[in-house]
């Protein structure tokens, strides 16, 4: 424990430099000017954007990647309420984020400041956490309870704002030192029993999601799967827990697994539309949560440990009751796996024009390292990504998660270059997707953050366009301009990139990207008339 004495902007960085928080994503606003007064003074990295949503999807992908609070920093008023979406998101995957944000004058308080507006009751339900500091002196300790509350189980963000009046103010105050970490011990007898459900079954599957790899818990996934010999699928951040080349690792048959099971065992990830709302056919269904918000009501489970999940993964590996024999139960899996992987060598080698989507994924998958970090950012076109690429490496896979927000890639993409400098960094937008964010290249360009971006055009929102005329037989508002140079954009804003119509141009196209050095979009023109096979429910 140290003590500080200094403005409010020292005091609440500080706090988070405490807390392992190294970054701070911003939009400039003359509101929060003592924070970054801290930020420069100090050393403190500071990355500003142009609109507050990147910068709370940056920090919202540091705190992925790294497993510690990210931080955006966000003026009083539509600096706040720009990044409502963001929040949400963040509040969707379980995201450890401490915004900060500005705020009018309390002396002044309801005479009509600038930007004066109390963004506590908006914030409040999309936050595990929010609240106005109103003494200088309180700054330092409230900011780093908030950090600290984002990190406990379940994960998500939290919001502070300041008024000017309060951090332009200065404090002695104390600089704690983290709490420790906060999380539920699981009920041995649950844990026990889930485990002997797992081991007795016949044909058991399991579902890693996020959770998994935001609770450190990668490791003891892989030892509770080789040890009770039970096949793994994965969502969301849950890619690469255990790597796409174990002999323990299936992502192209789980219709046919959960069709199949007797039991299905998610862990870390809810029962939403994404797992078909936990409906698995006659399979019973194990939920593993770290934290009682997380679970399903609406599901009848066999067993539901609540808890730390490193350590009922590891008391699922530690088994040692009676179990069934699975083997070939897991070379049936195998060899639909194999066989559904030879299938789609076609289609990721198809010399059609316009080009498939798949096409791309195809290239892409042999100029991708191992533990490269791929971004989505769009629909049909980063389905498909979904569908073929692989993950090896924990942490190396950002999507939007179930809330489906459009316009996290270039924030995402600022903070993984951030987390990750030495890495390969891969946005997949859809060309829709793309408006949303591609202004924040001149973002990228002008901190060196290079990053590669490849934009499936295909002159719809395809998400939309065919659902409609399935429903309808006609669309309206899914169309956007053929053929748009995005690659175009991005050089005006000191980038590069290229436009590419032939197959044969994609693989050069994207080794040019890679070996670029500066942010690079390689802007592909798609067939509008392919349309991803979509089965899941979404509502």
């Amino acid at each position: 424990m140290t003590e500080l004495e200094g403005h409010g902007g020292e005091l609440a960085l500080a706090a988070l430099r405490a807390r392992g928080v190294e970054a701070m994503f911003t939009l400039s606003g003359g509101h929060v000017f003592p924070l970054y007064d801290a930020a420069h003074t100090t050393g403190f990295r500071l990355i500003d954007v142009r609109h507050e949503q990147s910068a709370v999807f940056a920090a919202e992908a540091t705190a992925k990647l790294t497993r510690r609070p990210g931080l955006a920093v966000l003026t009083a008023g539509p600096g706040v309420t720009n990044g409502v979406s963001g929040v949400t998101s963040a509040k969707f995957n379980g995201s450890p984020i401490v915004v900060l944000g500005g705020r009018a004058p309390q002396m002044r308080w309801g005479a009509g400041s600038l930007q004066e507006f109390d963004h506590v009751p908006v914030l409040a339900p999309i936050t595990k956490h929010a609240a106005t500091v109103t003494d200088v002196g309180a700054i330092a300790a409230d900011v780093g309870a908030a950090a600290d509350l984002a990190l406990a189980p379940h994960r998500g963000p939290v919001f502070l704002d300041l008024p000017m009046d309060v951090i332009f103010d200065r404090a002695r105050s104390e600089i704690t030192p983290p709490a420790p970490p906060a999380g539920g011990e699981a009920d041995p007898a649950e844990v026990s029993a889930a485990a002997a459900l797992i081991a007795s079954a016949e044909r058991p599957v399991l579902i890693a999601g996020s959770d998994v790899y935001a609770g450190s818990a990668e490791q003891a996934l892989v030892a509770a799967a080789e040890a009770l010999r039970v096949p793994v699928f994965s969502n969301g951040q849950g890619r690469g827990c255990i790597p796409a080349d174990h002999p323990l690792a299936f992502a192209r048959v789980r219709g046919k697994a959960f069709k199949s099971a007797d039991l299905v065992v998610v862990v870390g990830t809810p029962l939403d539309f994404r797992l078909g709302f936990g409906a698995f056919g006659e399979a019973a269904v194990v939920h593993v949560v770290d934290s009682p918000s997380q679970k399903a009501g609406h599901v009848t489970t066999a067993a539901a440990p609540v808890g730390d999940l490193a350590t009922i993964l590891t008391a699922f590996a530690d088994y040692t009751g009676p179990r069934a024999d699975h083997e070939s139960w897991i070379a049936s899996l195998r060899d639909l796996e194999d066989a559904a992987r030879s299938a789609e060598l076609d289609v990721l080698r198809a010399d059609t024009d316009p080009i498939k989507p798949a096409r791309i994924y195809g290239e892409l998958r042999s100029v991708l390292d191992r533990d490269a970090v791929v971004i989505c950012d769009g629909g049909d076109f980063v389905s498909y990504g979904g569908r073929y690429l692989d993950s090896y490496t924990p942490g190396c896979w950002l999507d939007p998660g179930p809330y489906g927000c459009l316009g996290t890639g270039a924030g995402y993409a600022i903070g993984a270059r951030v987390a990750r400098p030495d890495k390969q960094i891969c946005v997949l937008f859809g060309d829709g997707a793309a408006g949303f964010s591609l202004m924040d290249v001149e973002s990228l360009v002008r901190q060196k953050l290079p990053v590669v971006m490849v934009v499936g055009n295909n002159g719809i929102w395809g998400l939309e366009k065919h659902p409609m005329q399935a429903v309808y037989g006609y669309d309206v508002a899914a169309d956007l301009q053929p053929g748009l140079r995005y690659d175009d954009v991005v050089s005006a804003l000191g980038g590069a990139g290229e436009t590419v119509e032939k197959p044969g141009d994609l693989g050069p196209a994207l080794r040019r990207a890679f070996d670029a050095g500066v942010p690079y979009l390689v802007n592909v023109l798609t067939d509008p008339s392919d349309a991803y096979p979509r089965s899941s429910n979404l509502a």
